[in-house]
């Protein structure tokens, strides 16, 4: 499906649900500047990474995000991007207006086919859940999937149907938290140490092999899991990092265009403006510019 956004009391979509304040679907060709503001509502978010890989603030602390992954934001906790930086990718979401009790629990509205305590349950998990990350949940990708169908194809009983998946949504992601350990994710950590690895030497002319030899694996085999994982290729992959090395170190004035350029693993300042700009769609000192301007 096609990027989209439907929102409440603009779209016709969703006239009939007054508890979805949005849904959409974003699909991100190349790196954006300024797209991805922190902003605070008093709904719940839910984000779903496609493919790419993300890196959002969370109540101010930063999380990865990664192919599978979720994003659960609560009523009130900022959400969105150091710079507004938006990376290359796919993810999909819906916004939903959730009662919110006197105790900071949440709880479904009449809309839900849930009962009393089946709701009180759910929402006591959803307010107390220490992360915001879910990891490696496909199935809120298929809910989503679902009713987006259900909503562009307005066959008899879409109504229904569409509450019955907003609250198999919040079920899935409440048995997900029960589950879920916080102390780690389910991206390997051979993987995580990988990018701490490079992110330590991005200077470092890496190949693919010596990157698969950090992780003890084939080649081949390494190109499939960080396909899998990130959506990228390995040397793609190892570009995204460093474009995102770059971005913060360009905040820094008193180091030059040139010295980033080189710190970062670019050939020289003209290959690293090429690329940068590719990417984001700005030359690095553009970029520079327009950060310290909006300082």
């Amino acid at each position: 499906m096609n990027q989209f956004v439907l929102q409440h009391g603009k779209s016709a979509e969703l006239l009939l649900f007054p508890h979805i304040l949005e849904v959409g679907i974003r699909k991100n060709g190349a790196i954006q500047l300024n797209a991805f503001p922190a902003t605070v509502t008093q709904c719940l978010r839910i984000y779903y990474i496609m493919d790419g890989r993300f890196e959002w603030l969370v109540d101010q602390q930063p999380y990865i995000f990664y192919p599978g992954d979720a994003a659960l934001i609560l009523p009130g906790t900022p959400f969105g991007s150091d710079n507004g930086v938006l990376e290359i990718g796919s993810f999909s979401w819906i916004h939903l207006n959730i009662q919110q009790l006197d105790n900071g629990h949440l709880q479904p509205g009449a809309w839900s086919g849930l009962s009393e305590s089946e709701s009180a349950a759910l929402g006591k998990i959803l307010s107390l859940n220490g992360s915001p990350v879910i990891s490696k949940c496909p199935e809120i990708g298929k809910i989503l999937r679902c009713i987006h169908t259900e909503l562009f194809g307005n066959e008899v009983g879409y109504q229904a149907s569409i509450n019955h998946q907003v609250d198999e949504l919040l079920i899935q992601i409440g048995r997900k938290m029960t589950r879920q350990s916080h102390s780690a994710r389910d991206f390997p950590k051979s993987f995580m140490k990988l990018e701490a690895a490079l992110r330590q030497d991005l200077a470092h002319q890496w190949t693919v092999e010596e990157m698969a030899a950090l992780v003890g694996m084939g080649t081949t085999l390494f190109n499939e899991r960080v396909k899998s994982y990130s959506g990228f290729s390995p040397i793609n992959y190892l570009i995204n990092i460093r474009i995102s090395e770059a971005i913060k170190l360009l905040k820094r004035p008193e180091i030059t265009v040139t010295d980033i350029a080189l710190d970062t693993g670019f050939y020289s300042s003209q290959h690293f403006s090429t690329t940068f700009k590719k990417l984001t769609g700005y030359r690095p000192s553009e970029f520079r510019k327009n950060h310290l301007r909006n300082k």
